[in-house]
This record gives C-alpha cells, structure tokens and sequence, in this order.
C-alpha cells in the first residue's frame, strides 16, 4: 500500500482512476471504524477516559469517510451538497 498522500488502495490519485470510487476502501473505513469503537470500549473499561475519547473521535472520523465514500458512489460520482 502506498504512503502517498491522496492515493487509495490501488495507488492511484482520484485524477488517475477516472474518479472512481473504491468500494473496498468504505469496508476498509468501517472495520477500522469498529476497530476504534472496541478499543474505546476497552479504554472506558480501564478507566482511561481520554484514551476512550481519542478513539471515539477517530472511530467517527472512519465512519464518515466510509458514509462520504458510499455517498459518492449512491450519487453515480457527483460531489456537492448533502
């Protein structure tokens, strides 16, 4: 997988692949979305509130890539308002 800012699982810039929407990406989103979620569970469980929080925060920042990217493709590839 590339380190390249911007690119996706194929490596490849949305120029380059035609705006194509990767639907694996959005599952790959909600597996970490579900990662963070039983880490903050874990956390609270410990009694490390902050730890919890930083992971509820990341685990909502991976659940809207995930929405935004199912967005995109519901819309046939049209970005704008919601």
């Amino acid at each position: 997988m590339s380190a390249v800012p911007d690119q996706g699982i194929s490596g490849q810039s949305p120029e380059q692949n035609d705006g194509a929407v990767d639907l694996e990406e959005a599952s790959r989103q909600l597996d970490l979305a579900a990662h963070d979620i039983a880490v903050a569970a874990s956390c609270i469980g410990l009694g490390d509130l902050d730890e919890a929080h930083t992971n509820v925060i990341t685990a909502r920042a991976a659940a809207g890539a995930a929405e935004e990217i199912l967005r995109v493709v519901l819309t046939g590839g049209r970005y704008g308002p919601r």
